[in-house]
């Protein structure tokens, strides 16, 4: 009999224990949700996701609880407010991204899609199911978070490379990546075929 134990990479920090069991993996088809993680998950390059996890109220606050109306009418004000804010990432590449892909994503309702149909869309609406069994299995990314990069690229999306397109699909469950012995691998898998 297999020991079910959490993946390692969550440890026991109680807010990375609490996000791997509550939230990474589970499908998400929320379009504020799927706003926010594809914000973050930008804003996490080259930093620890413990560090984004740490200041995410920060960016609720900073960033209009990811509404991403609101977001992309922000002017110049608003981006010297979150260049000056140090409770968020203040790099101001990734800001000027966070406000351009927010007015790309409302043109994108607009013309009567949405994020939630266009990421889903590259699965083809259906969570993959990995079954991985070690950390040392997990990809980085993917030939689907390459193609997802691209397209989302083309489409004027910036800090969208294939490594962070790869940790969007993770966390918002377009991929179950959680390992085969963790809990959380079959109740996301039944999560998402609910």
């Amino acid at each position: 009999m297999i020991q079910l134990e959490p993946c390692p990479w969550c440890g026991n920090d109680p807010l990375y224990r609490a996000y791997h069991d509550e939230e990474w993996g589970v499908p998400c088809r929320e379009e504020q949700a799927l706003f926010e993680f594809l914000i973050l998950e930008g804003m996490q390059a080259g930093l620890a996701w413990i560090t984004i996890l740490r200041k995410r109220a920060a960016f609720r606050a900073a960033f209009a609880n990811f509404d991403a109306e609101r977001v992309a009418s922000f002017a110049e004000a608003d981006r010297a407010r979150l260049l000056a804010d140090p409770g968020i990432v203040r790099n101001r590449a990734k800001i000027d991204a966070a406000i351009a892909n927010a007015r790309i994503i409302v043109e994108l309702r607009a013309r009567g899609g949405g994020l939630k149909d266009l990421l889903w869309s590259y699965v083809d609406g259906v969570a993959v199911q990995n079954r991985f069994v070690s950390m040392s299995d997990v990809p980085p990314s993917s030939p689907l978070s390459e193609r997802m990069s691209k397209d989302l690229r083309k489409r004027g999306l910036r800090f969208v490379g294939p490594t962070i397109c790869y940790a969007l699909m993770q966390a918002a469950g377009l991929v179950n990546d959680h390992l085969v012995h963790c809990p959380r691998h079959d109740a996301c898998a039944a999560l998402a075929s609910a």
